[in-house]
């Protein structure tokens, strides 16, 4: 039976409560009903290019709803960009196979952890690619829920050509998990979320993916699976039908079958950070540990970026990349100076943490290029967990709109302002929504770059 279908357009900052679209399969599932059974652990599955980091929230969220940290863990794939080609090796890069591998093993390590029979596991784009492939391949078993956010479950394409790209909905892989009446596995319940139309990669035209005017022979409705519960998030991008409040409510209420008793994040009287430095080798983003860079944390003027007084903690990373764990106030806003091997001076401005966090990854700049030649000043405005919609978010940088930030379907997560050498120095506010940062804006000619870096 096919329920009707309705959108609710909402706004990426707000925090509605009405009902989501809902397309259900012929043969849809529902999750087991856990209203009296303790909530099972929860892996949280990262994307294409990202991190575990970008659950920081979603895990701050789970955990102001009873859920013990230690029944929560979030993988974090060795090498996170897909390969041109899945069956022809890349370096840095990770085939369908190799991310198959390092989930199955974070599956085994949390059911070890906590004796638990069976896992949920949350995956964000590609991530959802590894949960489909751990779940057909022999690991329904031990896995309760799926939730795949966002997932280009049918390509980010539809073509004859690129047979090997795992992107590719008419390629070999994407055909070998979407093959039979059903394109779900027996045993586990699933769920997918999806956007009303702002989701990048699931766009009939191909402009989004650097070829305007051609057909993708995809549509908006590619997340979706046959045999699984198919929910409509309204005007939410790509990465926010993840790690948006609004997101979170339903995993929560999938996993643990009853709603969430609060969206808010609960703040903690102290907070300890810690987390990971990472590097770009050969220009590639990857998660491998980063030797030898130093951490610098300074508390700072929320309304001037200034410091507070000397580094709260400063570290210098070793074989396995880890810097912290830093103590800190739940109110402070915070500058992370990364020094890193061969890349430049990184000034990392962040607004207050609300809880502890050992996912507080850290990764340099890029070297300046070319476009910044003539920059006394470079300033980047970052938003991990979702892109830069206009007109639908307020987005300012320095007072204004970013230039450089498209309108309409959201496909910006970042900002770049460039100054002239006499405005180095001087206060830059970065502003998404609620959200405000002030950065400092240091001389290019030192070999530094600022970025500020939003939470939500």
């Amino acid at each position: 039976m096919k329920l009707s279908r309705r959108s609710i357009l909402l706004g990426a900052g707000s925090l509605p409560f009405a009902v989501a679209s809902l397309r259900t399969g012929a043969l849809a599932q529902t999750a087991p009903a856990t209203q009296n059974a303790e909530v099972p652990p929860i892996l949280f599955v990262h994307g294409n290019g990202d991190y575990d980091a970008l659950w920081m929230t979603t895990l701050w969220r789970m955990a102001s709803n009873g859920v013990a940290r230690d029944r929560m863990a979030a993988i974090n794939f060795t090498d996170p960009n897909a390969r041109s080609d899945d069956k022809v090796e890349q370096a840095n890069r990770s085939s369908t196979e190799d991310q198959r591998r390092e989930l199955a093993a974070a599956i085994a390590d949390l059911k070890r952890r906590t004796g638990a029979p069976r896992v949920a596991l949350v995956g964000s784009s590609r991530g959802g690619y590894a949960i489909r492939n751990v779940i057909r391949n022999g690991g329904t078993g031990d896995v309760s829920h799926a939730v795949l956010c966002g997932t280009p479950n049918h390509g980010v394409f539809a073509t004859d050509d690129q047979p090997n790209n795992e992107f590719n909905g008419r390629g070999t892989f994407l055909r070998g998990l979407n093959e039979g009446e059903s394109e779900v596995t027996p045993g586990t319940a699933f769920l997918t979320l999806r956007s009303d139309g702002m989701d990048k990669y699931a766009q009939a035209d191909g402009r989004f993916i650097g070829k305007p005017g051609t057909p993708t022979g995809v549509t908006v409705e590619g997340p979706e699976l046959k045999g699984a519960t198919n929910l409509v998030l309204g005007a939410l991008d790509h990465r926010e039908v993840a790690f948006h409040p609004r997101a979170f409510r339903e995993i929560y209420k999938f996993i643990a079958g009853r709603e969430p008793a609060r969206i808010a994040i609960v703040p903690e009287q102290s907070v300890r950070l810690s987390g990971l430095v990472t590097g770009t080798p050969g220009g590639v983003s990857t998660n491998r540990p980063v030797a030898g860079a130093t951490v610098d944390v300074f508390r700072v003027d929320p309304d001037t970026g200034e410091r507070r007084g000397g580094a709260v903690h400063s570290a210098k990373t070793g074989a396995d990349g880890r810097w912290g764990p830093a103590q800190v106030e739940p109110s402070w806003f915070l500058e992370f100076v990364l020094t890193s091997p061969d890349a430049p001076t990184t000034h990392i401005y962040r607004s207050p943490f609300a809880r502890s966090s050992d996912v507080v990854h850290l990764r340099a700049a890029r070297p300046l290029g070319p476009a910044d030649k003539d920059a006394g000043a470079v300033v980047i405005m970052s938003r991990p967990r979702g892109y830069f919609g206009l007109p639908r978010d307020v987005v300012l940088l320095d007072g204004k709109e970013p230039a450089d930030v498209k309108p309409g379907v959201p496909t910006d997560s970042a900002a770049t302002l460039r100054l002239p050498a006499a405005e180095a120095g001087r206060n830059i506010v970065a502003q998404f929504g609620e959200e405000r940062i002030v950065a400092r804006a240091w001389p290019a000619s030192e070999n530094r770059i600022a970025i500020a870096e939003l939470t939500y």
